[in-house]
Formats: C-alpha cells, structure tokens, sequence
C-alpha cells in the first residue's frame, strides 16, 4: 500500500490530513511523523512529497522522499513566502547562475530532461514565473544559456557565486525595487486623477449622489412633501376639523 503526503521538511506533525490517510491503517502515527522528519531533516522549511510504502499486516513501513517543487526550492534559497502575483511588473528576487544550478542539481535525476542545461533552463522557467530575475535578467537569461555564455558554470555544476556579484545582483535588485515603486506610486496617481475628472464631471452635470439628494429634498420641500411641510400643515388641520365643530354649536343655540 502506498500513501502519498506533502509535508513541512523536517517539521511534519500530526493532524487531521495524517490522521484520516494513516488512523485506518492502525501504524503507529508517532513512528511515522519521526521517521519522515528525519528522512526530510534536509529539507528544512519547504514542502516536501513524501510517499509511504506499507505493509498493511505487518504494519511495517517505508519513507521514500521526492525532491520538493521546483518553486518551494527557489523560494527556500530566497527566503520568500510567496511569488510575485505578476510576474511581469513586480520581481520578488535576482539569483545568480549558481543558485539556479544548485536547484537543477536537487530536480534533475527525477526530471525528464537528457541533458543537464535543459534542467537549468527547466528551472529558470519557473525562476521566472515567481518573479524572480537570474543574473539580472527575466526570461531573456535563455538566450545566454543557448549562445554558451554560462557553459563552463553549467558544465562545472557549480552552485556558490561570489561574495562580489552577490553584491552587485543586490545592488541591481534594490534599484528594481526603487523603479518599481515609483511605478507604483505614479499608478495610484493616475488612477486618484481618473477618479477626480469622474467626480468633476457628474458634478457640473449635477449627476453625483450629492447634488442628487439636494435636488430631491428641495423638490419635496416645493411639493410640500418633507417632513417640516408635513409638519407646518398639521396646525391647518386642526383648524379645519375645529370650524366644523364651532358652526355645529351655532346650530345648538338657535334650536
């Protein structure tokens, strides 16, 4: 029997996941999490699939640990949560070659790539898709790979850069930061300015949910169908249901 799980490296606990896919079975729960935890201890702070290989009678089992996703990797050597929500406009982070290498060399005996730079290349797509810049580059860092420009990186796998160029990717990365936002900022400006023009013109129109109810009350006040009108009519009629009854007494007095 085989039972798949994804769990927090090194950190798995117990809960109503683990319980509903293991409490049928009757193993010890308690066996199963510590084993995982050390077979996943490298794994520290990223998700990691994990498949049990049980022996439904003997209540024996089996870790056997799958490389994490590609993305939870990235985010691990980037200290991110999350990606970017557009990939495209914002960038949460600029990697050297090595870190993407370092990945690569963690995928790819469990991809389908035949040749280790198409790994790479495998992992700058999903560098990409989070956000994240290689080398100062999104996507375009492709094209680099294909004219040789990182082969002897590659070739050597290697995976630490420099402390010098992991100044200037910082470098280059804090002046993405700036760009984008003041990006940012000019964004909101232009959208306050669009909503103000809007204001502007359904008030010289006299459209705007203000000058509708100013309109409204002074029409109910000539109608004199406002609260106060209602109120001033009252005393006219007292007065008219009081003539009735003064004339009603006159003819009291003559019979």
């Amino acid at each position: 029997m085989i039972i798949k799980l994804l769990v927090d490296g090194g950190e798995m606990k117990p809960g109503p996941v683990v319980g509903q896919k293991l409490g049928p079975i009757g193993i010890n729960i308690g066996q199963v999490i510590s084993d995982v935890n050390k077979a996943t201890q490298e794994f520290k702070g990223t998700k990691v699939p994990v498949s049990l290989d049980i022996d439904p009678k003997t209540k024996k089992f089996k870790v056997e640990v799958s490389s994490p996703p590609t993305s939870e990797l990235l985010k691990k050597e980037l200290s991110l949560e999350t990606g970017s929500g557009d990939h495209k406009k914002n960038k949460v982070g600029n990697v050297s070659i090595e870190t993407i290498i370092k990945v690569a060399k963690v995928k790819y005996p469990n991809m389908l790539a035949r040749e280790f730079k198409s790994a790479v290349k495998s992992v700058i797509g999903s560098a990409v898709s989070l956000g994240i810049l290689v080398e100062n580059k999104s996507k375009e860092i492709i094209e680099d790979i294909d004219d040789g420009n990182f082969d002897s990186e590659i070739k050597a796998q290697k995976t630490d850069a420099s402390n010098e160029k992991k100044a200037k990717l910082k470098e280059h990365f804090e002046k993405v930061l700036k760009d984008q936002e003041a990006a940012k900022k000019a964004e909101e400006a232009a959208k306050a300015a669009e909503e103000a023009a809007k204001l502007a013109a359904q008030q010289a129109a006299g459209t705007t949910p203000a000058a509708g109810a100013v309109a409204g009350k002074e029409g109910e006040a000539a109608a004199g169908t406002t609260p106060a009108a209602g109120a001033a009519a009252k005393p006219g009629e007292a007065a008219g249901k009081a003539a009735p009854a003064k004339a009603a007494g006159k003819d009291e007095k003559k019979k």
